[in-house]
């Protein structure tokens, strides 16, 4: 019983349950305060995209989250272990030292679409090219600029804000698809581009360092590409439409949304775009 109820008295075993009582309430109600002061610590450090994203990544097909070096043939099998973030992974560090990419390798023209050399590559289809101001300049590559054709309208962030690995870097809108296109690095937003200027964005270093490692580049491009036609034409294919397999000679028209009409398009670029 508490003091408030009726025929309350002051004893030995109220003083202990009154104790106990208090000592749980008090425990609750920090444990609650906690939980809201990290929530908002983590808010506040741009903690919300980090975490959007590691949920969607659990959400890809096993398939989707496979590792870099599953693509170069160093792995028969592996999911990476960082949601597509080397810069944590110590077994990345180790391949690298091991065996360093080398410069300049692989191929500009890839199954009828250009991935220049001169850049790097998110798989979630933008590109980051360094600049020699020491900004990075942020684009889409040619199968996501293929897969959108001419946006119906484009939402980019304001010179000042950040924008970090794996987070939202913009937001394009095509038909029904309301598309989150994924940063491919870390960066305070110094200009805006659009689709008429060949990029989207220029970013410089958040801390003076601009890591990017977690991209992939050179002969890792290739596989990885094919591997993504062959999601493609599986999601158009779930769809109820049909690209044309490699083998057949097909490559992706310049604006695949508008070749299929009928297509559920927020689902297909869910898929691409790595928006499970």
């Amino acid at each position: 019983m508490l003091p408030w109820n009726y025929g309350f008295h002051f004893a030995t075993a109220s003083y202990i349950f009154l104790g106990a009582f208090y000592t749980v309430l008090i425990v609750v109600a920090t444990t609650l305060l906690n939980a809201f002061l990290r929530a908002r610590r983590d808010l506040t450090k741009a903690k919300a995209e980090e975490i959007r994203w590691h949920s969607d990544f659990h959400e890809l097909a096993a398939a989707d989250r496979s590792c870099r070096h599953v693509l170069t043939g160093e792995f028969q099998s592996r999911e990476c272990p960082h949601a597509f973030d080397c810069r944590k992974c110590e077994t990345h560090a180790k391949l690298i030292a091991s065996h360093p990419p080398v410069e300049g390798a692989g191929e500009a023209d890839l199954f009828g679409m250009s991935f220049p050399l001169d850049r790097m590559y998110h798989r979630g289809h933008t590109w980051a090219r360094p600049e020699a101001d020491g900004t990075v300049t942020i684009g889409l590559d040619d199968l996501g600029t293929r897969l959108l054709g001419v946006p119906d309208s484009v939402e980019l962030p304001q010179p000042g804000e950040e924008i970090h690995a794996n987070g939202t870097a913009f937001r394009i809108h095509k038909r029904e698809a309301d598309v989150r296109v994924l940063s491919p690095v870390d960066g305070e937003v110094v200009e805006t581009g659009g689709v008429d200027r060949g990029y989207f964005l220029r970013v410089k270093p958040i801390d003076g360092n601009m890591d990017m490692r977690h991209l992939l580049r050179g002969a890792e491009v290739k596989p990885w590409l094919l591997g993504e036609l062959e999601r493609l034409q599986l999601a158009l294919s779930m769809e109820g439409a049909s690209m044309p397999s490699l083998a057949d000679g097909g490559t992706p028209v310049a604006d695949i949304a508008a070749a299929y009409p009928r297509t559920d398009w927020d689902a297909v670029c869910g898929e691409m775009f790595l928006e499970p």
